[in-house]
């Protein structure tokens, strides 16, 4: 009888090495951050904070500077994040990295769990009324059961 050894990596058995965080301002997605840094905390991991900047069809803001606006919210985003890793230094330390992705929130999502190889995905719950008929962003991150999702409230 031989004795079968497993030389491969499994994603997502040793525990997440990528912890991604969908960031977008709101109270929901800065929880979300909170928590997955104390997941990447105690798994040692990379916390991967991702805002998914929207773009707008052609036309549709004209006359609004749209992108300068997505982008403010960008970089409102990351002076928030440090200041509050700053304010968290020498207390919890996480390595973290900010990114910052184009298209709809779910769409970004993947994209960004692809390219940064993410072993989990933590988002804030929708804050929308509508989405809990229809559907959230989170809900569809699930179906798509490529990445164990953390969604919190």
């Amino acid at each position: 009888m031989t004795e079968h050894v497993n030389t491969g990596f499994e994603r997502g058995t040793d525990g997440p090495k990528v912890i991604l965080a969908g960031v977008d301002g709101s109270e929901s997605s800065l929880r979300a951050a909170a928590y997955a840094a104390g997941l990447a905390r105690r798994q040692n991991a990379l916390l991967a904070l991702v805002y998914v900047q929207p773009v707008m069809p052609a036309g549709a803001s004209l006359g609004a500077p749209v992108a300068d606006t997505t982008g403010e919210i960008a970089e409102g985003l990351v002076a928030e994040i440090r200041d509050a890793a700053e304010r968290l230094k020498g207390i919890y330390e996480v390595r973290w990295q900010f990114h910052t992705f184009h298209g709809d929130p779910y769409a970004g999502l993947v994209s960004a769990a692809q390219e940064l190889t993410a072993d989990a995905v933590v988002v804030g719950a929708s804050e929308q009324a509508g989405h809990r008929i229809v559907g959230s962003v989170a809900i569809r991150l699930v179906k798509a059961g490529r990445w164990p999702v953390t969604v919190v409230p």
